[in-house]
């Protein structure tokens, strides 16, 4: 019988913006803010997905296949749906979502999951449609489907533009070379039409292909000047940080971080490769990375806030005006809440964290006492 562990969400405000849905867990100083961290909701099973909905509640995916909407006053957890042909195992599960930007007049859902077929393991992105009224999610539509996955490495995080187009990160299935593969949707940032079509200005007719390159990106965030940020595992070295830059090349098998090697420089040149923001050796498994710009903490404006699973840590990344470079970087915790997967911020300047510490790996606590 599966061990479910208590997991949190942790609410960052500008004390005293707001009173605590929990007791306070700790104080840090950001500038000249005090920021607070409290529980929210636990007993949750691998929260993967994390995003503030348009109803003012936050909205949940956990990697078993449940999809939720918490209430952020409260805690409370709502259950809308738990989709029923995911399969989880090793990494694999219910994964990305993202919610329709039109949500009062198309209220869809798009999510990212593996499945079976026919004893193979496959990924695949399904549009649902939300009931307000029943709460319940219903009417699945398969966007995107029959993705090649393995147990590791699927990516995959969602994201729509102001064009109303979707970004979807797939990981390389331990398909190195399939990155590299412009035909392969695998290792790539996809992008595509809200209905699943392939949109016209694609940098290949016909094809999804947005960039390519990329090992296993978990974290991806666009800025308000239209800069689209991504983070990625790297394999036994060099995490990455990304600027995410249409067609552009991000090296992976043959290059991980920065071009800085002479066999590197020349694949680098010659294939249009992008280097990463920042990179991380040795490696921390990042994973959520969400754009910050809210007066609650100045101290974080515009910055990325990127977590980690292996490392545990919660940075900011402090971009330059032009949000080209990151300026400086600074740690507000190192382990203290264990494996850390899911981020997102709140009209309010609130963040929200989702831990991670019963996915399978590393040694957390016993659940009766792990917080």
């Amino acid at each position: 019988m599966k061990s479910f562990a208590t997991l949190l969400l942790l609410g960052m405000l500008a004390v005293p913006a707001v009173a605590q849905q929990g007791p306070v867990l700790a104080t840090y100083a950001v500038g000249s803010t005090t920021v607070s961290a409290s529980a929210l909701t636990s007993n949750l099973d691998t929260p993967w997905e994390l995003l503030w909905g348009p109803d003012n509640f936050l909205w949940m995916t956990e990697r078993g296949g449940r999809i939720s909407r918490i209430d952020p006053n409260t805690g409370q957890l709502i259950p809308l749906h738990t989709v029923a042909d995911v399969t989880e195992t090793g990494e694999s599960g219910l994964l990305g979502m993202a919610l329709h930007p039109d949500f009062a007049t198309s209220p869809y859902v798009y999510v990212v999951y593996n499945y079976t077929d026919a004893g193979t393991l496959k990924e695949k992105l399904v549009r649902f449609t939300y009931s307000a009224a029943a709460n319940t999610l219903s009417s699945p539509l398969i966007l995107l489907g029959n993705i090649t996955a393995v147990t590791t490495h699927s990516g995959s995080r969602l994201l729509i533009l102001p064009d109303r187009t979707l970004l979807m990160t797939t990981g390389d299935a331990q398909q190195r070379s399939d990155a590299q593969t412009p035909s392969s949707l695998n290792g790539k940032i996809l992008r595509m039409n809200l209905d699943g079509t392939v949109p016209a200005d694609n940098p290949i007719a016909g094809s999804m292909m947005y960039t390519l390159g990329h090992r296993n990106p978990q974290g991806l965030t666009r800025a308000p000047s239209g800069r689209v940020y991504s983070s990625e595992h790297g394999e036994n070295i060099e995490d990455e940080v990304n600027l995410i830059e249409v067609n552009r090349n991000y090296g992976w098998p043959t290059i991980e971080g920065l071009c800085n090697l002479p066999a590197e420089q020349t694949f680098c040149t010659a294939n249009n490769v992008r280097e990463p923001l920042a990179s991380y050796t040795p490696t921390l498994a990042v994973s959520g990375l969400t754009y910050y710009n809210h007066p609650a903490i100045p101290g974080w404006n515009n910055s990325l806030l990127l977590l980690s699973l292996k490392a545990g840590t919660f940075t900011q990344l402090q971009l330059n005006t032009t949000g080209d470079q990151v300026a400086s970087q600074n740690n507000l915790w190192a382990g203290t809440y264990g494996r850390l997967r899911a981020v997102c911020v709140s009209p309010q300047g609130r963040v929200y964290v989702g831990t991670s510490n019963r996915d399978g790996r590393g040694t957390p606590l016993p659940p009766t006492t792990e917080s």
